[in-house]
């Protein structure tokens, strides 16, 4: 049984969400379904993005992943479908599948072959109608290059790298904003392995780094490596996005302290 992830903006509320998985259960009954997230904030690309390159890793080789952030359906955007890394994804050309593409390997498929379609499409739910017939095809055995022509290339963010301009100095960013308010960067947290490390960011600093949110007291901020490796910045029983005032973005500053 091939495993189908969904990561949308859809929400849970319309209905969407589940139109989707009976488009799917009916091309592929035998498939498996996964929901990621639907509480993508709405037309947020590159929140969709990163929540799909943290969590593909841990599914199996021949896992589909499905994921439609796409506030340019209906115009000239492309659909495609991404093979990489034993793992197949399907959805607008638009970033999504940075990481993926990224991928040593990487092949891009732009899907052209209405027949792999539902017969009537609409211009505003692709989701429905394009993405998920073919991600319900491939769980079903169909190649993607039956799907689809082979492209070159597809649209890739840029990736944002922290530095280390000195040994006692790391500059990064908020890379991600999790429901709880806390604010994971992009900062290798095996780059602390040494030293005592004061965080800077929305204007305060974080003296030194916790181990675990309990090692610190109700509503104070606290910085530790998160569950993904990197620095993350938390409240402990708080939103530390709330309390800076910070979103995804903002400058992440470390100093080993003398």
């Amino acid at each position: 049984m091939t495993i189908i992830t969904l990561t949308t903006d859809f929400g849970l509320a319309d209905g969407y969400v589940g139109t989707m998985q009976g488009v799917i259960l009916s091309i592929a009954p035998e498939a498996r379904l996964v929901d990621l997230s639907h509480a993508v904030a709405p037309q947020n690309i590159r929140q969709a993005a990163y929540i799909l390159q943290r969590a593909a890793p841990y599914f199996p080789a021949g896992t589909v992943h499905l994921a439609v952030v796409d506030p340019g359906v209906g115009g000239e955007r492309r659909a495609i479908a991404v093979r990489a890394g034993g793992m197949a994804y399907v959805g607008p050309d638009n970033g999504l599948f940075s990481a993926a593409l990224a991928q040593p390997g990487a092949q891009v498929f732009v899907l052209d072959r209405p027949q792999y379609w539902l017969p009537d499409v609409s211009r505003t739910f692709h989701g429905r109608d394009v993405f998920a017939p073919v991600a319900a095809h491939l769980a079903h055995g169909v190649r993607a290059e039956d799907m689809g022509t082979p492209g070159d290339e597809a649209l890739r963010f840029a990736i944002r790298e922290p530095v280390r301009p000195a040994q006692d100095l790391i500059q990064g960013e908020v890379a991600y904003v999790d429901h709880f308010g806390n604010l994971i960067t992009n900062i290798p947290g095996a780059w602390l392995a040494e030293g005592h490390w004061r965080c800077q960011v929305g204007g305060h600093t974080i003296h030194q780094l916790s181990t675990a949110y309990a090692g610190v007291a109700p509503g104070t901020l606290l910085a530790l490596v998160s569950s993904v490796g990197t620095v993350e910045i938390a409240q402990r029983s708080g939103s530390a996005a709330q309390k800076l005032g910070v979103t995804a973005g903002e400058p992440v500053t470390l100093r080993l302290a003398g």
